[in-house]
């Protein structure tokens, strides 16, 4: 058996190869500044498939795409997405809180270097130490911190302007935007805990149903680049760099086995911005730097 993958046209022909490597932000050796390894013992019996939407339908945050723009700030989006996610699930709902990717591209030194990429781990383990404030989309006046880096056009005549070789990281500010309600120190939002998963399909898998979503990093190639549908795997194309993501869940189809992931450059690529990716053989370094944590207000 075998998955049909889909491919077509994500990207304008004329974007910068600069500028698609730049989307790349996991640096070099990040696996190394992961926080410590959680391990589950006598697992039960797992589902075939699982969707963290349909788990947890009253977290919106579960179903969004969010764009990076023209900044290597995926390692950033993943781990806040993951936070908001699993703020909500472990609250019951009663706390929605949009961590602001902002925030933790501009702010967080010992993450790497903004922009120019960064380590999810040390997104994470900012996150308990630190804290990070709310931020919703570019221009959104959404929390204290929203984006400040607009979304782009990837390959349609549209709204956004044209994408291009990226710009500078934003300037560290420790204030929210004029007519926020709460002060910066005190609309910032902290984790209890931050670790790592092992590299296996089960462990990543309990994880997921258990507590939410988690942020993956892997090895991306230029195919990825034209995913549209089915479950990727990497036949061909050059080594672009390194991508950190958020897995939702996972599945089979036609027999091959998936995790379900939500990628932040915008709605306009892949499945509607979600990608599916082979499951169980560590398909281009997947399932070897997983991280998470667990929020500490709810």
């Amino acid at each position: 058996m075998f998955s049909v993958v889909q491919a077509g046209r994500n990207f304008h022909r004329r974007t910068p190869m600069r500028y698609l490597r730049r989307l790349m932000g996991v640096l070099p050796g990040s696996r190394y500044m992961l926080p410590p390894r959680h391990e589950y013992h006598n697992l039960p019996s797992l589902p075939k498939e699982f969707d963290s939407r349909k788990a947890w339908p009253h977290c919106p945050t579960l179903g969004e795409i969010r764009d990076q723009g023209s900044c290597g700030s995926c390692w950033a989006f993943g781990a806040v997405e993951v936070m908001s996610d699993r703020t909500c699930i472990h609250s019951n709902g009663a706390l929605n809180f949009h961590y602001s990717a902002e925030d933790l591209v501009s702010c967080c030194h010992m993450c790497g270097a903004g922009c120019n990429g960064g380590m999810p781990g040390g997104a994470f383990l900012y996150w308990v130490h630190g804290g990070i404030v709310s931020g919703g989309p570019f221009n959104s006046s959404q929390g204290c911190q929203p984006y400040a880096i607009a979304p782009c056009e990837h390959h349609v005549p549209g709204a956004r302007p044209a994408c291009e070789e990226g710009g500078r990281t934003p300037k560290c500010q420790k204030e929210c935007e004029p007519g926020y309600s709460v002060d910066y120190k005190h609309d910032l939002h902290k984790g209890k805990k931050s670790y790592s998963l092992a590299n296996d399909e089960m462990q990543i898998m309990y994880e997921i149903m258990t507590n939410g979503p988690v942020e993956g990093a892997f090895s991306v190639y230029v195919d990825f680049l034209h995913y549209k549908s089915g479950v990727y795997k990497h036949t061909h194309g050059q080594f672009l760099g390194g991508h950190a993501i958020r897995v939702l869940g996972w599945g089979e189809e036609n027999g091959v086995k998936y995790w379900l992931c939500a990628n932040s450059w915008n709605t306009d690529w892949g499945d509607q911005g979600f990608f599916k990716i082979l499951r169980g053989s560590d398909h281009c370094g997947i399932e070897s730097e997983m991280v998470t944590g667990l929020p500490q207000d709810a």
